[in-house]
């Protein structure tokens, strides 16, 4: 098994006695059999590990009851982004010819990208459709956009949309004639001879137009000339360092930004999160680097991009943490039905110091009072 130490930690130890490599190959199969009492991500998480058991009855067992999963189950397992990543991986390799099921996949946040890019080499036009709509991991993965140029079953039109928007956006992949068409229809025949392409300042308007000062910087570059900037540990950078990075940063392409939020450390989020393309900032609230201290932040933050704040309301594990829940109560960039939503799950401290707290929404004040009267009756 690759990864199963880890993935077995996080099973019931009533659970691992059926899929340890150590354990009788009777028990093995019981489980991969699917004839267990398991919770929904329990169930995924044993087929996945026995489907990579060592004994081969054991994985031909695990497979088959993997592509056999209810629609009831695979409701709630394709839904749940708690799940490890390798096991919705496993599970859109097996079921992307299943529409239903792979959607449900496909709108998960924790399938990892190359998944996503294996799944648009092969998937159906109405898949593709769906997969488009996140235009995010189209830039931050663009061998995406590739698989898809390919994928016998895209339209067109559709392939021309997808090309489009990742030429405005500063992707290159030069070498697909799709992309390179794109490139003749926005900025003419004499940029589609051209060796960089033009690109997106990074403004939200869509335009696009050629940099005054040369090539727009890539990520490699300013790794190259910022060191630290990929340091969570590193100290903050001068005032005349700073400056020149924001203005580096200013000039680079949205595909380059969205990258750049992958690997940047907290200095850069910063900058990113402030970036007025939309795309850039969810790329940065979005980083698998971002820490709870950047998350409470930006919920606490009452001029935070609503796209940005949505991210953070709308994810479970940042809700399980109190102090996140309790400043998303009091911004007021925070939709009222989110907020009385949260309201009522707080403690009765905190209720009675929003009754009283003229900095809150009036809303959320008034109904802090009303909950605190409903208390003390």
């Amino acid at each position: 098994m690759t990864d199963a130490p880890l993935l077995l930690e996080a099973l019931p130890p009533t659970i691992k006695k059926y899929i340890l490599p150590s354990s009788p190959i009777p028990l093995r199969l019981v489980a991969a059999k699917g004839t267990l009492p398991l919770a929904p991500s329990d169930f995924a998480t044993a087929l996945f590990l026995l489907s990579i058991d060592l004994v081969a009855e054991v994985r031909e067992a695990a497979q088959l009851s993997a592509r056999s999963i209810s629609e009831k189950l695979m409701l709630s397992i394709g839904r749940d982004e708690s799940l490890p990543t390798e096991v919705l991986d496993w599970l859109l390799d097996l079921h992307w010819e299943n529409t239903g099921y792979a959607k449900l996949l496909v709108a998960n946040a924790s399938v990892s990208d190359e998944a996503m890019a294996r799944c648009a080499s092969r998937c159906s036009l109405e898949l593709l459709e769906l997969l488009c709509l996140n235009q995010l991991r189209l830039l931050r993965h663009e061998d995406i956009i590739r698989q898809l140029c390919q994928n016998p079953n895209a339209t067109p039109a559709l392939v021309e949309s997808v090309c489009e928007f990742a030429v405005r956006s500063g992707v290159a992949l030069e070498e697909l004639p799709a992309m390179q068409a794109a490139k003749r229809r926005i900025f003419g025949e004499r940029a589609a001879s051209a060796s960089q392409l033009p690109s997106e300042t990074g403004s939200s308007s869509g335009k696009a137009a050629p940099d005054e000062a040369g090539s727009p910087p890539t990520v490699a570059q300013l790794v190259c000339e910022f060191q630290s900037i990929t340091d969570e540990k590193a100290a903050p950078l001068e005032e005349g360092k700073r400056l020149t990075l924001s203005q580096r940063i200013a000039r680079m392409n949205v595909s380059e930004k969205v990258k750049l939020a992958m690997r940047g450390n907290k200095e850069i989020r910063t900058l990113l999160l402030r970036d007025t393309n939309r795309l850039v900032a969810i790329a940065a609230v979005q980083s698998p680097r971002i820490t709870e201290a950047e998350i409470l932040s930006i919920a606490q933050n009452r001029t935070a991009p609503e796209e940005v704040l949505r991210i953070v309301f709308r994810s479970k594990e940042w809700l399980k943490l109190y102090p996140i829940k309790l400043a998303l109560t009091k911004n007021a960039k925070v939709p009222q039905a989110v907020s009385m939503r949260l309201l009522a799950t707080l403690r009765e401290s905190d209720i009675k110091a929003l009754a009283k707290d003229k900095n809150v929404p009036n809303v959320i004040q008034t109904m802090a009072k009303k909950l605190s009267t409903q208390k003390k009756t």
